[in-house]
């Protein structure tokens, strides 16, 4: 056998099932007849993010992984690639590269030069023997550590090369499980149970690490409230009256109160990292910190108490100390924190319902996630936004259930990754009703895919704000919109998605919003792609101070 074949029966033997790809690349055939079905996507940007949304389902159980050619495709490939790394997600980008002579000579492209910053872990196959010691370090860096794309560089003249199928000597790399010490546990509890009013920070890490449960009973065991982050929106049932809700750049008045006010602030599965699109913890508070790397950890904050680790294990050893301290009640119903929340809660509620339930036209885009919350089975559903405002008005209004119900992603912001997302999504989760939130601007990145979300019959459903001005950037260049249109976008989305072989289904008003999302499940669950073209106006308003403009609200970046 040659190395790509090698290289697809190691895949195989790690369970990979399908790949994302655009042609040619050489794995593409290799991984077919071992029977991992290829799925190619309409650029390359989209393969990678589609990879992306398989992984962030799987909990670093199973991984996506994506085939590309040499050159452009790789050159292609970048962002979706520096999003995933922004966002700690594993994935395995398997790029084909030039020839030996010509790696790092102009004008050829090199992914395993170009990649290094924005990926986890690079290598290339530059001779055959190197297969199993190269696909064996990749593999570990997928299971192991902060997360994040691992590349392997296949030059084209390696590819062909033939190599022993007795000597590719792969051997299958495990999880490592890793756990604070003792001592540290013990700071970490009595620190939070001495606190005057503590919180949670969770991140992404509980779920990758499955502990969602874990975290729930912390939180009831010792009444603190939770917060989660963009990543991490999902780790807690948003109907638990602990949770204060999530945040990217908006958030819950709950979330934000708390933030303002906490003295103990405990980041649980999360790399803290600063960022424009999230919530800032304000100076002052004293830090716990669990992450299952130690770079992240003092990275952007100073941390008090450090608990660094695997977030299951962890968050299992803080229970057992709380109960140690305070015996198996814990502290539940000796504090009023959850009356506190719910009356926070309810005013804020009160503040927004007539946003939510806005019955004017053109269409509130608020009036959109009103109406996803009461016409989904949330616990059975996996909703995502785009970049820009989809994200900012979800985030604090669209309750997530059960773990994964919702990912929330964007530290990097690419516009247009909905759509491909989503359709990793429904191959990790295809029972889930798969649904996608984006602006018109964000659509024309990503559109075409929707064609490839009929072919491969991956069944998901794209809602379209269609208000044709950019509504993210309403106050930008005054003088280029309104003298040259600079910001007007058309399209009948929904014609364009029949063209593709999907059903396009047109909304202009809000009381036929509930019945399109009724009918969008319907027919993806017969296999159908659906895209709802809703016709919405711009709206600038951003919580958790209400009705502020978009100038006031940006002094939260």
């Amino acid at each position: 056998m040659n190395v790509t074949e090698a290289i697809a029966k190691i895949l195989k033997s790690e369970g990979v099932e399908w790949i994302s790809c655009f042609p040619s690349n050489p794995i593409i055939e290799a991984a077919a007849k071992e029977g991992i079905r290829p799925i190619a996507f309409r650029h390359e940007r989209g393969a990678v993010m589609a990879a992306d949304g398989y992984s962030r389902l799987n909990d670093r159980k199973k991984f996506g992984v994506v085939a590309i050619q040499d050159q452009a495709g790789a050159e292609n490939a970048m962002g979706a690639i520096s999003q995933a790394f922004a966002d700690n997600v594993p994935i395995l980008v398997l790029p084909r590269g030039s020839s030996l002579e010509r790696i790092a000579v102009r004008p050829y492209f090199t992914a395993a030069i170009t990649y290094r910053d924005i990926a986890k872990h690079v290598e290339t196959i530059s001779r055959p023997d190197m297969v199993g010691s190269v696909m064996r370090r990749a593999f570990h860096a997928l299971r192991n550590g902060r997360p994040g794309p691992v590349v392997v560089e296949m030059p084209a003249d390696v590819c062909d090369q033939e190599i022993d199928e007795d000597n590719i000597g792969y051997h299958s790399p495990k999880i490592s499980i890793q756990i604070p010490a003792a001592s540290d546990i013990t700071d970490a509890v009595t620190t939070l149970l001495k606190a005057e009013k503590p919180m949670i920070w969770a991140g992404m890490g509980v779920l990758l690490a499955g502990a969602t449960q874990e975290l729930k009973e912390f939180a009831e065991l010792t009444e603190i409230p939770v917060y989660t982050s963009m990543p991490g929106k999902s780790a807690i049932d948003e109907r638990h009256p602990l949770a204060l809700g999530a945040g990217s750049s908006a958030t819950t008045l709950a979330a934000r109160e708390w933030l303002q006010s906490s003295d103990v602030l405990f980041a649980v599965g999360s790399s803290m990292t600063r960022t424009g699109y999230g919530q800032q913890v304000p100076p002052g508070k004293t830090i716990i910190h669990n992450v299952g790397s130690l770079e992240d950890i003092n990275k952007d904050f100073g941390v008090n108490v450090a608990i660094p680790g695997d977030t299951k294990a962890t968050l299992q050893a803080l229970i057992s100390e709380v109960k140690s301290q305070l015996g198996d009640s814990g502290r539940k119903g000796k504090t009023d924190v959850v009356e506190q929340i719910a009356r926070t809660k309810e005013g804020w509620l009160e503040t927004w319902m007539p946003v939510l339930t806005d019955d004017k036209e053109p269409i509130n885009p608020y009036r959109v996630i009103w109406e996803l919350n009461q016409n989904l089975d949330l616990e059975n559903s996996v909703v995502t936004h785009d970049a820009g405002s989809p994200r900012d008005m979800m985030m604090p209004f669209l309750t997530a259930t059960s773990p994964h119900s919702y990912i929330g992603w964007g530290k990097s912001t690419h516009l247009g990754y909905g759509i491909p997302l989503m359709i990793g999504a429904k191959m990790a989760m295809p029972n889930r009703f798969c649904v996608n939130f984006m602006g018109d601007g964000a659509f024309g990145m990503s559109g075409l895919d929707i064609e490839t979300a009929s072919r491969s019959g991956a069944a998901i459903t794209t809602i379209v704000l269609n208000n044709g001005g950019m509504a993210t950037y309403p106050g930008f260049s005054p003088t280029a919109r309104e003298t040259f249109g600079v910001s007007r976008m058309y399209g009948d989305y929904a014609k364009i998605a029949e063209g593709m072989g999907a059903t396009g289904i047109t909304v202009t008003k809000p009381s036929d919003i509930g019945p399109a999302l009724k009918e969008a499940q319907k027919l993806n669950a017969e296999g159908k792609t659906v895209l709802i073209d809703i016709h919405t106006r711009a709206e600038d308003k951003r919580s958790p101070a209400g009705f502020e403009t978009v100038t006031q609200w940006t002094r939260w970046d």
